[in-house]
């Protein structure tokens, strides 16, 4: 059994780390409300730039712009987005591991595939195994700007326009709520499945229309990107907010039982004290 000095220490060490975990949870709550927020008022630019889009290639089938065209699979490009430090519970883990799967069942070679990091623990964790990373970004901050990411994202069209890769897959954490965060595939290019708006629209374009899609297609791919990165900022300050709860209640509970069994040794001890002092007074007698 432990003696009362031992069990006095681990309930001082779990007290100080419970008032860490308990900081950087409202640390993280903090900055998951500023995150929600980006997020959230980033979504009517996209969802305008995506019906002027969307209308732009409706009205202008006959332009075959290659970033709205299919052809053959040779060379597929994943942009992966996680987090630069861990404590976020199962944030980075079912992200890698939704690509990783993907990879194994997809490619034979790494001749197939390519992979764009963005966060330090997506980097690793590929290069770790051999895979082909050939572009990575780390250090992106909790509130990104998009100048952060226009050079990796304006490479990674660019890798699609000049055939590099013949499509581009991008995996990121979509927020949901404070306690729900989904991993999200979505295909970024060829842009073949533009939703089209419901509000009927009218647009007069000027210059003509293949001018506009040769500025707007890539601006819109890279705003996408954009876009995932800040849902993925509010996913991962919201996962690390809920596993610093988780923290700070589990060192809640070891306090409890162990100052339970602290008393209790106590009182063990204190009862052996009294035993040994009658004890010696009755041999006195």
């Amino acid at each position: 059994m432990a003696s009362l000095r031992d069990i006095k220490n681990r309930i001082t060490s779990t007290k100080k780390t419970s008032q860490i975990t308990n900081a950087m949870q409202m640390v993280s709550a903090a900055k998951m409300n500023r995150a929600e927020a980006n997020a959230k008022s980033f979504v009517p630019y996209m969802e305008k730039i995506q019906e002027v889009t969307a209308s732009i290639a409706a009205g202008s089938k006959d332009v075959g712009h290659p970033m709205l065209t299919s052809r053959p699979v040779k060379k597929t490009g994943y942009i992966v987005i996680t987090s630069d430090r861990g404590l976020c519970g199962g944030y980075n883990s079912n992200i890698l591991r939704a690509v990783y799967q993907t990879i194994e069942k997809r490619h034979k070679s790494s001749e197939e595939y390519a992979i764009i990091a963005i966060g330090r623990k997506g980097r690793d964790f590929f290069k770790k195994r051999n895979m082909n990373v050939i572009l990575d970004i780390v250090g992106v901050a909790d509130q990104p700007a998009f100048a952060e990411i226009k050079d990796i994202a304006s490479k990674a069209v660019g890798m699609y326009s000049d055939e590099t890769f013949d499509e581009v897959h991008l995996y990121y954490s979509h927020y949901v709520s404070a306690i729900q965060q989904d991993v999200t595939v979505k295909k970024l290019l060829p842009l073949t499945d533009i939703s089209t708006s419901s509000k009927l629209t009218s647009y007069e374009f000027e210059p003509s229309a293949e001018d506009i899609l040769e500025v707007l297609l890539p601006q819109y791919a890279e705003s996408l990107i954009y876009g995932a990165l800040l849902d993925s900022k509010a996913s991962e300050h919201a996962a690390v907010m809920t596993a610093m709860k988780s923290a700070t209640d589990n060192a809640t509970d070891l306090i409890n039982s162990l100052s339970l069994s602290y008393n209790r040794a106590r009182q063990a001890a204190i009862t052996q004290e009294i035993t040994e002092i009658v004890g010696g007074a009755a041999a006195l007698e």
